[in-house]
């Protein structure tokens, strides 16, 4: 039986020893490649990365979110940790080698009976890409506010939920985990503007400004979860919980049906065609 394993590291710190560092060292002494030893090492998180990267290490990730990176992961954080490695934008093999490090990691310390099994078993990685396809053409401000005018339309107890949520994310350049990882105490003014500060994936606090549309949604929202005392999240669920990024892209999917949008721009649309579509609109 292996020894009790002390409390998780804290976010950047990993890289100061003790025994979860010593684990990922026992794993890494086994790999042949050097390369292979110093990428996965930067990957979980026991020397830091060579340059400031989009998205953090696996531990400092766990000492983010509170979680002991050996004896309290479970399928599901592997699961959340792999979304914001997609919506962090990193490209397809640096996603799929970090997944990969992770899982070879927690396979190895099952195999050596730390933990029962890994709650890596199993993480879908992401494919080396195949012919390249034309990107979606970005969206035109009648097609913005067909979005718009669809979230304000919706169905649902959830409208002014998913009408401010459609609002800043079309009319931002918040990113999907930003705006699920936002609470209503990061908003606020900056300069005489609304803002909502959000978290780079770098750790950056950023101030990104409200258009009236956006507050203004926002602000029916909670007007609306007035006698909801306690729910720290921006955009909760009914019971108070935080919405995955992956539930908002169904969101997003559902907009752009009903907003008429042609299928390749409604298979696609999410942070990266929304960018893609500001930035085109800056450029007209």
């Amino acid at each position: 039986m292996s020894e009790p394993l002390a409390p998780a590291p804290a976010a950047g710190a990993a890289a100061a020893g003790g025994p979860v560092a010593l684990l990922v060292t026992a794993w890494l002494s086994a790999r042949r490649s050097e390369n292979t030893r110093a990428a996965y090492a930067r990957d979980i998180g026991i020397t830091p990365p060579r340059r400031p990267g989009r998205a953090p290490s696996w531990l400092a990730w766990c000492g983010q979110q509170g979680v002991h990176p050996v004896t309290g992961v479970t399928v599901l954080h592997v699961a959340r940790y792999a979304r914001q490695l997609d919506d962090a934008g990193l490209a397809p093999a640096s996603r799929a080698r970090k997944l990969a490090a992770i899982s070879s990691w927690y396979a190895w310390l099952a195999r050596r009976g730390h933990i029962s099994a890994s709650p890596a078993a199993g993480t879908a990685r992401p494919r080396p890409p195949g012919p390249r396809t034309p990107p979606a053409p970005a969206l035109t401000q009648a097609q913005v506010a067909a979005l718009i005018h669809a979230a304000d339309t919706a169905p649902g107890r959830q409208r002014a939920r998913t009408a401010a949520l459609a609002a800043v994310l079309l009319l931002t350049s918040a990113r999907l985990s930003e705006v699920t990882g936002a609470d209503t105490a990061d908003l606020g003014t900056d300069g005489g503007r609304r803002v909502l500060w959000v978290t780079r994936a770098n750790g950056r606090r950023q101030a990104l400004p409200l258009p009236g549309p956006a507050a203004s949604r926002i602000d029916a929202y909670l007007a609306g979860r007035a006698g909801q005392a306690g729910i720290r999240a921006l955009f909760a669920t009914r019971t108070g919980r935080r919405r995955f990024p992956a539930d908002v892209r169904q969101v997003l999917h559902r907009l752009a049906a009903r907003a008429g949008l042609p299928a390749g721009q409604a298979r696609h649309l999410g942070p990266r065609l929304i960018q893609h579509s500001m930035t085109a609109g800056a450029g007209r």
